[in-house]
C-alpha cells in the first residue's frame, strides 16, 4: 500500500470492502462520527482495538500503522515550518496592535512604549512579506 496518513489508509481499505463509515462503526462498537474523525486524522482509535480494526479491513496492524510521517517525508516537514512561522509572526503583529489599542484606551501606556510595541508588530508583518517574496496574502 502506498504511504499515506492513517486516516486515508482506513478510508481506502473501508471503501475497498464496500463498507460505509456507519457499517465500520457498528462493527467496531463506536459511532460513525468516531470513524469520520479517524479518517480525517482528527483522532486515533484506541490501541487495543487496532487488531479488530485490521481484521475487519482484511489487513494487518502493521499495514494500518505504516503511515507517512515527517521523518519519512522531510519535504512535508519543511513545507509546514514556514507556514507555522508566518502564522506566529502574524499572531504577534495582531497581539501588538490589540495590546497597544487596549492599553491606550485604558491610559496605561506611554507613547514611546506604544511605538516600540507597534514597531515589533510592523516588523513581524514585514518579515512575513519578505518570506512571501512581497506577494499579497491569498
Amino acid at each position: 500500500m502506498a504511504q499515506k496518513s492513517f486516516g486515508a489508509t482506513i478510508s481506502a481499505l473501508r471503501k475497498q470492502k464496500g463498507m460505509t463509515q456507519l457499517d465500520l462503526a457498528r462493527q467496531m462498537g463506536v459511532t460513525d462520527k468516531a470513524v469520520s474523525k479517524w479518517e480525517r486524522d482528527l483522532s486515533f482509535p484506541d490501541v487495543a482495538t487496532l487488531p479488530k480494526l485490521a481484521e475487519l479491513l482484511d489487513t494487518s496492524v502493521d499495514e494500518l500503522l505504516e503511515v507517512q510521517t515527517a521523518a519519512k517525508n522531510p519535504e512535508g516537514a519543511r513545507m509546514k515550518a514556514p507556514a507555522l512561522v508566518r502564522l506566529v509572526l502574524k499572531a504577534v503583529a495582531l497581539a501588538m496592535g490589540v495590546g497597544v489599542t487596549a492599553l491606550t484606551i485604558m491610559d496605561e501606556v506611554e507613547p514611546r512604549n506604544a511605538f516600540c510595541l507597534l514597531g515589533i508588530g510592523v516588523a513581524c508583518l514585514g518579515i512575513v512579506q519578505l518570506m512571501d517574496g512581497g506577494e499579497a496574502d491569498e
